[in-house]
């Protein structure tokens, strides 16, 4: 018996913030499941200016206490 939009919705919306971003990623990446061939490059390159602003000082760092306590007040 297939089931309606409207009752997974209603399923849904009980789920916690956590799980909803997880079945959100889920559908997101159903829709495209073809990967983009420049997006790992551009990683590569991204990871690669980051760890050299690391290494010359140029990175502006924060506590992980205060990140994780921002993470904590946003998702919770």
């Amino acid at each position: 018996m297939p089931v309606s939009v409207e009752h997974l919705k209603s399923e849904l919306s009980r789920l916690s913030a956590q799980e909803r971003a997880e079945v959100a990623e889920f559908l997101l990446h159903s829709l495209d499941n073809t990967p983009d061939a420049g997006a790992e490059a551009a990683w590569d390159l991204e990871l690669e200016r980051r760890a050299a602003m690391i290494r010359d000082g140029t990175a502006k760092g924060e506590p992980a206490e205060l990140v994780f306590a921002e993470l904590r007040r946003r998702f919770s």
